[in-house]
């Protein structure tokens, strides 16, 4: 079974500053039938005008991953950290039992283009923790499916305290990529850029495709497109 979510059917917030688009159900959107997929609660896809950004503010209990398209996001907390993420890097934020963090365009003049995800942990009370990886490069004109979170982390991948296992989905004009998972297991698939065909559902840039009682993904594509793809426990 399938569900296409498509790009145009979002949620929507525009501040001037920012605009977002919600896959899910967040701040004053709100749709009983779009409230989060498994324990993916939130994809915000993010467009934040050069010198804007979200200022210090509190979140707990949720893993929260940034995932830059382009541009450079800066990020500060009350753990300490300070760092700025860019295209082929993903970060994870551990709220824990609490913690303030900002986030802001890195550029004064140039705008800054990201996914926002926030995943629902297993166990609630852990401790606060931050991580950001380099993601493996990928040749032009290459297809590669690269796992970028997941349970325990690994090199090139930062860990995620809940059954979820994130993958980058990486095509060249005229790739092609398959996921082999379990029927009892749920995906979803964001498209970061491009365009492909996922199972013959077509995707473009924007769009989610939830996928329940499947036991693999194809990826086909026709151009340069980039895709995330959640594989989580029922």
């Amino acid at each position: 079974m399938m569900t296409l979510r498509k790009a145009a059917d979002r949620g929507v917030a525009d501040f001037g500053w920012l605009d977002s688009r919600h896959s899910f159900s967040f701040g004053h959107y709100h749709d009983p039938a779009h409230m989060g997929f498994g324990p993916l609660r939130v994809i915000n896809e993010d467009r934040v005008a050069g010198g804007g950004g979200f200022p210090p503010h509190g979140h707990a209990d949720m893993e929260i991953l940034s995932y830059v398209i382009d541009g450079a996001l800066e990020h500060r907390d009350s753990m300490g950290n300070g760092a700025v993420i860019r295209p082929g890097e993903i970060q994870k934020m551990r709220a824990g039992t609490g913690v303030q963090h900002s986030e802001y365009n890195a550029s004064k003049t140039d705008p800054v283009h990201f996914l926002q995800i926030w995943i629902i942990p297993a166990h609630r009370g852990l401790a606060p923790g931050y991580e950001q990886v380099a993601l493996p490069p990928v040749p032009a004109g290459n297809s590669r499916l690269d796992r970028i979170a997941a349970p325990g982390g690994g090199e090139g991948v930062v860990d995620i305290a809940q059954d979820v296992t994130l993958w980058r989905a990486t095509l060249a004009a005229g790739g092609r990529l398959n996921h082999a998972t379990a029927p009892d297991r749920r995906l979803w698939v964001q498209a970061a850029r491009g365009s492909a065909r996922v199972n013959d559902e077509v995707l473009t840039a924007g769009d989610g495709l939830a996928i329940a009682h499947m036991s693999a993904v194809d990826f086909d594509a026709d151009s340069e497109a980039e895709l995330l793809l959640f594989d989580m426990g029922a």
